[in-house]
């Protein structure tokens, strides 16, 4: 994944091999990371909290 400021949904998705449903269900459940909504009702997650988020995994799955 190219480095990016803000990722978009679909970046997470590929990144993780998941499905946008996925996503969304995570979302709804508090279980993905912080999401940023924009004006036009896009959603962007910042490479910071990806990156957190992920690391956050990784700590709980040692």
């Amino acid at each position: 994944m190219a480095t990016q400021r803000h990722l978009t949904i679909a970046d997470i998705c590929d990144d993780l091999g998941i499905s946008r449903r996925t996503f969304h269900e995570w979302k709804a459940k508090g279980r993905a990371p912080r999401c940023i909504k924009l004006p036009n009702g896009d959603i962007r997650i910042r490479r910071t909290e990806y990156d957190r988020w992920l690391e956050e995994r990784e700590e709980a799955a040692a």
